[in-house]
This record gives C-alpha cells, sequence and structure tokens, in this order.
C-alpha cells in the first residue's frame, strides 16, 4: 500500500506511521529523513539542499519532489511506503501524481483546541531527552525526570504562540490537500484523539494486510 499520512502538527503522524511502517513492512518516509539521506550520501542534490539549510532558507517545491521522487525508487519502496510531510501544497500533490498513484491518504484529524493541550502539556528532561506530559503522562516529582531525575522544560515550539502559527500555517498550506484528496476518493478519515494503540487499531481494520 502506498499512502500519504495527513493531520496537523500534534495528531501523532509520526509515532503512527513508525508503528505502521513495522506492521505492514513498508518504509516510514519523512520530507526529513529524504533530506538528511541525500546529504549524507552528498549528492548533487543533497549538497543544494545542504547550502539552502546552511542559508537558513526553505528548500523549493522543485528539489523537494525531485528528492522525493528518487526515494520511491529505491528497492525498499517498491511493495508501498507511507509519505509523512510530502505533499504539503497542492502543487506538490500534483506533482506527485505525474510520478506515483498514492492508494490511500489518512487523515488523522484532531481539533486545534486538541493540539494545544496535547503539544503544551509536553515536558522534555534536559539532560537525557525523555518525553512526560503534566496531564496524559506526568513525572512522579513535578519539574524531575523519572528516569533521570533531569531538569524538565518545555521546547519554544510547544510553547502557544509557537503551536498557534504552526497551526495557521498547516492550515493554510497542507489542510487544503484534505479536500483535494477528498475529491478524489482517496481520504480515509481517523480520529486522531485516542491512544495511539487504538488508533493503530482502527487503521488495521481499515486498511488490511
Amino acid at each position: 500500500m502506498k499512502f500519504i499520512f495527513l493531520g496537523p502538527p500534534g495528531a501523532g503522524k509520526g509515532t503512527l506511521a513508525a508503528k505502521v511502517a513495522l506492521s505492514f513492512n513498508i518504509p516510514h518516509i519523512s520530507t526529513g529523513e529524504i533530506f538528511r539521506t541525500a546529504i549524507k550520501a552528498k549528492t548533487p542534490l543533497g549538497l543544494k539542499v545542504q547550502e539552502i539549510i546552511d542559508a537558513g532558507s526553505l528548500v523549493s517545491d522543485d528539489i523537494t519532489i525531485e528528492l522525493v521522487k528518487d526515494r520511491l525508487t529505491k528497492d525498499d519502496a517498491k511493495n508501498g511506503f507511507i509519505l509523512d510531510g510530502f505533499p504539503r501544497t497542492i502543487v506538490q500533490a500534483e506533482s506527485l501524481a505525474t510520478f506515483c498513484n498514492i492508494d490511500s491518504v489518512v487523515n488523522f484529524d484532531i481539533a486545534d483546541e486538541g493540539v494545544v493541550e496535547r503539544l503544551s502539556g509536553r515536558r522534555v528532561c534536559k539532560n537525557c531527552g525523555q518525553n512526560f506530559h503534566v496531564t496524559f503522562m506526568p513525572p512522579k516529582t513535578e519539574s524531575k525526570c523519572d528516569a533521570c531525575g533531569g531538569e524538565l522544560y518545555i521546547r519554544d515550539d510547544d510553547k502557544i504562540d509557537a503551536i498557534k502559527h504552526r497551526l495557521d500555517v498547516y492550515r493554510k498550506q497542507t489542510a487544503p490537500l484534505i479536500d483535494f484528496y477528498r475529491n478524489k476518493n482517496l481520504l480515509t478519515d481517523i480520529d486522531a484523539r485516542p491512544a495511539t494503540e487504538i488508533i493503530l487499531g482502527e487503521f488495521e481494520s481499515k486498511f488490511s494486510k
């Protein structure tokens, strides 16, 4: 199966993609992974990406599309894959359709209020990187890591203003893909609010291997 995963930041796409990749024995392909692989391999496109990132700029659609196109030709993607973080725009989606037929687009649906609650409550250990949540998985001692005793902090991108900005960008740039793929009868909605294992069970019930 060739999947695209859609959903706002905080919907849990990455966590679900990793589990589905194992269950379905297909690669989880994110744009970040594609960029890192190209840079590490020092391909011509990889060197271009490195220059762009070093300059603090965004990688253009043309380069991103070429990197995705190349990644999907690899042996591990022959039996399917999960695209996470691509396409981000209608332009990218239309380009993808010229070289790849997607089987299903999964929209992990969660309201903005749920995203804010989920992300703003996250706490990370400065020492070991362990994640906690003030509501869903609180530490035994406030502001202290259970694993190593390190100090817990709020990441800059988990602060309320940053979350709202990320959601605004998502709603403007990427959310239009929901209707784009719904109109092509490729979209399946899955409630992203429950625990990961419940969502995974629903996913597997909809997409039998």
